[in-house]
């Protein structure tokens, strides 16, 4: 099928230019995001408008969305697939929520924390399943081929980073491995969806693969540097939570390597101490006092302004993988959403 090269391209104002296109769109994924919400069971409802209530970017459905329109696919099979790409994502914020023992989740409060770990655990099982039953109904062999690969990578990535806990010996191939099959394999997958749905060819497919998994490279880095440098109010949660919770990520794995030796030694040894408190579940896991001079150590290092000159490198690479595509409207609004995740507040 070609790609569409009838609409004309649009002024994109701001940072978040690119949902400017689409917006109507997108209520009608929020819509079909809510109807999974219908259950027999009244916690599956409560607790799904609870996290519902704040929806964050739709980044994932947005470019699923924009990616079929860049194909010449602007049907309604691209609205169910948005919603179960993002059904998947909230699935992994509640886990995510249990296992990183976080209490705030874009500026409210946790589902764990009113509900319990286990009632937020299944349902988040609960979304797994029903995206899934989305990807079946939908009929594309091809679709549930490339879904079932993405839960596998992402899962992989949770473990990855969960086996290397305060890890001192971590290294940034390491941080990629994570990042690449946990945040990197969800956008990668939706632009490919929106490519297979416009029927263009397997090379275009991969093109759009490629920005994808650039895209959410990006998105990673820029997320782990506002760790390190962004107001609590801007991000919805507090500061270091990453640290706090045993992630070391790249502004931290820069200033490691940076260190001089005797604020290497402390860096480790405080590592190692966190790392022992965690296993034995008893205290605080990082004082304030010690998240201080890793926070300095990074601060030193340039550790946060280097990990954002890494992120934009790769939305240099995702703009590149959209190059062979026509100037278009979608086209143009990919591309502002590739800056937007480098640019970003939050």
């Amino acid at each position: 099928m070609p790609i569409d090269k009838t609409k004309p391209s649009e002024a994109l104002e701001g940072s978040e230019g690119f949902r400017a296109n689409i917006e109507p769109i997108l209520g009608l994924v929020d819509r079909c995001l809510r109807d999974q919400l219908n259950s027999e069971v009244d916690l599956v409802r409560s607790l799904g408008e609870h996290v519902f209530a704040k929806p964050g970017k739709r980044l994932r459905p947005i470019l699923l969305m924009l990616s079929a329109e860049l194909c010449g696919y602007k049907g309604p099979r691209r609205i169910q697939l948005a919603a179960a790409h993002e059904l998947i994502h909230t699935a992994t914020l509640l886990h995510d929520d249990v296992v990183d023992v976080s209490d705030l989740r874009r500026g409210q409060t946790a589902a764990h924390v009113l509900w319990g770990n286990r009632s937020a655990v299944l349902v988040g099982d609960f979304f797994y399943a029903r995206a899934s039953q989305m990807i079946v109904e939908d009929g594309e062999l091809e679709i549930v081929g490339l879904f079932a690969k993405m839960i596998q990578m992402m899962s992989e990535g949770e473990l990855l980073q969960l086996e290397r806990s305060f890890d001192s010996d971590a290294t940034e191939s390491h941080y990629f491995a994570v990042i690449e099959r946990k945040s990197a394999a969800l956008l990668s997958a939706v632009c490919e969806i929106g490519a297979i749905l416009g029927g263009v060819t397997r090379v275009e497919r991969r093109y759009l693969a490629d920005f994808g998994r650039q895209l959410g490279v990006a998105f990673q880095l820029r997320d782990d540097a506002l760790d390190y440098s962004a107001n609590s109010s801007d991000t919805g949660k507090p500061s270091f939570t990453d640290l706090r919770e045993g992630k070391v990520t790249m502004p931290l794995l820069l200033a490691l390597k940076r260190a001089a030796p005797g604020e290497h030694e402390k860096a480790i040894h405080l590592l190692k101490t966190a790392a022992q408190r965690s296993l034995s579940g008893k205290g605080e896991i990082l004082t304030e006092g010690e998240i201080v001079p890793l926070r300095l150590l990074v601060e030193n290092a340039r550790g946060v302004e280097d990990t954002n000159r890494c992120a934009t490198s790769y939305v240099d690479k995702a703009r590149a993988s959209l190059e062979p595509f026509p100037a278009c409207a979608a086209k143009t609004a990919l591309l502002e959403a590739a800056e937007f995740s480098v640019e970003r507040s939050s």
